[in-house]
């Protein structure tokens, strides 16, 4: 039997497992502890029964995603509006260093996922999307990415990437800890703060502001005519060039001049506040209608090429962090702390990254420089980099 869902119980599924996860995330602490976001607990779940159904001849379950690519642009335009300028002058030379190396990172994981792809006979753009996109791109970028590479005629690209990037998500939470408390015990560090309540630096005055439905509507018409322009300039680009840029990404990078340009007239303007909430239900509901249409079936038989792929990624971030970052850094306290955010999220999400230095800090003490420095970079500031990388990857091997 065929079970076909319309756009409109596609979309309230994809509210449902979301808070289904949720639910199960505050239950259960291992869920909890390594950050795994609720869209890919509850979606999973559901992938998981989808598959029982249709392994078992009973049902077969049909999705209308034909609205995740408006969530997906959605949430990818809320990014490019986080992308101030001026936060990067907060950070210093510290977020500089720490930036450049995130780019470094996207480009040495497309290069392992490309590299060990040809070396087990598999397909080269699943490498890609086992390397940057699903690594530290996450599932955000796994979904986009993977959506982008089925469409080019890669089967289970997408269920591919999403798998990656949940065991990679929780390597980067398990592995963070140890490998920050390591380099603490051997260089015997300790805080440079006393504090122990740090405020957030980068919050400008108008995120104290009440929510009120008159701002919330100015910042929804930013971020769609964002997704407006972004969309036409990334249509444009790919006929004049030949070289596919997807609306997506196009409309991040509108977004980002567009936030900047707003900041020059007046701070007031945009109002992240607004801005990230917009973002965080759009991820949501994106995330669970991908996570809830894996067709787990398709991804059997590259388990373990899979696994391979991401064991060595595990391995190169953990030394890179440990030997070069490190040292990069300072070789002090704040250094090791923010090996551990990069740890989390080069292989997962940027709330990996502040759960690995909360576990931290909670224990060693503060690290404001850490907590300045890595959501900035984690949350945005990182696809200035690894988007073109992870673009110019696809279309070498397309």
């Amino acid at each position: 039997m065929i079970l076909e869902l319309n756009q409109v119980t596609t979309i309230f599924l994809a509210v449902a497992v979301f808070m289904i996860g949720k639910y199960l995330n505050s239950k259960i602490g291992l869920l909890d502890r390594f950050c795994i976001p609720a869209p890919v607990v509850g979606g999973l779940l559901f992938a998981i029964l989808a598959t029982l159904l249709k392994t078992l001849n009973l049902v077969d379950v049909t999705l209308d995603t034909s609205l995740q690519g408006l969530f997906m642009l959605t949430f990818f335009t809320t990014v490019g509006l986080g992308a101030s300028f001026g936060l990067i002058k907060l950070g210093g030379k510290l977020l500089v260093i720490y930036w450049l190396a995130c780019g470094f990172l996207a480009l040495v994981q497309s290069i392992i996922g490309i590299s060990f792809a040809k070396l087990l006979h598999i397909e080269p753009l699943i490498g890609v999307v086992v390397g940057a996109v699903s690594m530290e791109g996450g599932h955000g970028a796994a979904t986009a990415f993977g959506t982008t590479i089925e469409e080019m005629g890669v089967d289970s690209a997408l269920s591919v990437g999403l798998a990656a990037a949940t065991v990679g998500l929780v390597a980067g939470g398990l592995i963070g800890g140890p490998i920050v408390k390591y380099l603490i015990n051997k260089y015997d560090l300790k805080p440079s703060e006393t504090e122990h309540e740090m405020e957030n630096p980068v919050l400008g005055n108008s995120e104290n502001k009440k929510l009120e439905s008159r701002t919330f509507m100015t910042q929804i018409f930013i971020i769609t005519l964002c997704m407006a322009v972004g969309s036409y300039v990334g249509d444009l680009f790919t006929q004049l060039s030949g070289f596919a840029l997807p609306n997506y990404v196009s409309a991040m990078f509108i977004a980002v001049i567009v936030r900047n340009i707003l900041d020059r007239i007046n701070g007031e303007i945009t109002q992240m506040k607004s801005i990230s909430i917009i973002g965080d239900i759009t991820l949501g509901i994106f995330l669970s209608m991908a996570l809830m249409s894996i067709k787990l079936w398709e991804v059997a038989n590259l388990a373990l090429p899979l696994l391979v792929i991401v064991l060595v990624q595990v391995i190169f971030i953990a030394l890179f962090g440990v030997f070069v970052l490190f040292r990069l850094l300072g070789k002090n306290y704040d250094a090791a702390v923010m090996v551990g955010g990069f740890t989390g999220h080069g292989l997962g999400a940027t709330p990996n990254a502040i759960a690995n230095m909360d576990a931290i800090v909670s224990k060693f003490g503060p690290s404001r420089k850490a907590f300045l420095v890595v959501p900035i970079v984690g949350a945005f500031l990182i696809d200035v980099f690894a988007m073109p990388i992870i673009i110019t990857t696809i279309n070498m091997f397309s």
